[in-house]
């Protein structure tokens, strides 16, 4: 509720100030829509992480009843204030940045510069970062905040379709609440939790036809939560009985973002353009050139994250043979988006 009054509430403040997105040619929308909605998730995100700190800094007892079903010791709630802390002061530089960049459009240099700076601050200070078969903090810390770039821009570039960012941002946290929830993770649950909430309430008003835009203020922090929530959340219980494949799901549950970030940052190479200078080239819009509707088109894309994301809960219970076919099923998932995309550049042509 407090997301969907908050990005209500910006769309109106954002019509009145002018601050809309207008039609360009490269840019997909053809219509003057109010930005903001970054606004609205970043204020919900920054509101719930203030009062979870609050609480357990001030109100430790009364999270007794969160902590006994996974065997937390509720004062082990209080080594995440730290954590916290640096996840909202991460947030808040990347919402600047966005917002920043919303309005006076920097060079993507800048952006990718700040963007590791946060995303090394993150790695090495929060403890965001992947520890698989490697000890070594440097290493791990490097390799994590490549990765969190790498989510933040796959959103960032995912986010060219009204409802399509948010959407598949939403399913991929609810997948990987399912993984926390599996392994007892109250945090990172409910972290996922506020996460998706936040972001539904957005989703009233981006979906299909869009009366508000994230715009990278948006883009930038929802693809920094995806990223906190993949590397925090732990997926190697089975991992100690020779089990290691389960370590590998956020590369299936990412599966439709990543391919849409290599897809057309390799088109774009391949043109001899810049990969960060927006266009029409992205699977959505190709897609749409098929002959499918925005919504269609949305739906479609929201319905191969769910069934790659479905596929990667299954990764804990099967054997390897299992975890085969789940990875085979998630590269005929994509190759089905790359056939319809052949099509429509097919038929475009034959016009």
């Amino acid at each position: 509720m407090t997301s969907l009054a908050l990005t209500r509430l910006t769309r109106d403040l954002a019509l009145r100030a002018g601050f809309v997105s207008r039609p360009a040619r490269e840019r997909f929308s053809q219509r003057t829509v109010p930005l903001g909605g970054g606004i609205a998730i970043f204020t919900t995100l920054a509101v719930f992480i203030l009062a979870a700190t609050a609480a357990i800094k001030f109100l430790p007892g009364y999270l007794g009843p969160l902590a006994k079903p996974a065997n937390i010791n509720p004062a082990d709630f209080i080594g995440k204030i730290n954590q916290l802390t640096i996840i909202l002061l991460s947030v808040s530089l990347l919402f600047a940045l966005g917002l920043w960049d919303d309005k006076k459009h920097l060079g993507p240099f800048l952006k990718l510069v700040v963007q590791f700076i946060v995303a090394i601050i993150a790695a090495a200070y929060a403890d965001i970062r992947v520890e698989f078969f490697i000890e070594n903090k440097i290493i791990t810390s490097a390799l994590s905040a490549v990765w969190i770039v790498l989510i933040i821009n796959a959103f960032n570039f995912l986010d060219n379709m009204d409802g399509l960012s948010a959407g598949v941002a939403i399913i991929a946290s609810a997948i990987l609440f399912v993984a926390a929830a599996m392994s007892g993770q109250v945090f990172v649950g409910g972290l996922a939790i506020v996460f998706t909430g936040t972001l539904l309430g957005f989703l009233v008003f981006n979906f299909p036809p869009a009366k508000i835009f994230m715009g990278d203020a948006g883009s930038l922090v929802v693809g920094f939560f995806v990223a906190i929530l993949t590397l925090r959340t732990t997926y190697y219980q089975e991992a100690q009985s020779g089990r290691w494949y389960p370590v590998l799901m956020p590369l299936v549950v990412m599966a439709v973002p990543l391919y849409d970030f290599i897809s057309v940052t390799l088109l774009r190479i391949s043109q001899g353009k810049s990969p960060f200078v927006g266009d029409t080239q992205h699977f959505s819009h190709r897609l749409k050139r098929h002959g499918l509707t925005d919504t269609q088109t949305v739906l479609t894309l929201y319905l191969a994250t769910l069934c790659t994301g479905l596929g990667a809960t299954f990764l804990y219970q099967v054997n390897l043979a299992g975890a085969i076919l789940i990875f085979i099923q998630t590269f005929m998932i994509l190759a089905i988006i790359a056939i319809l995309e052949t099509a429509a550049k097919n038929d475009r042509a034959a016009d």
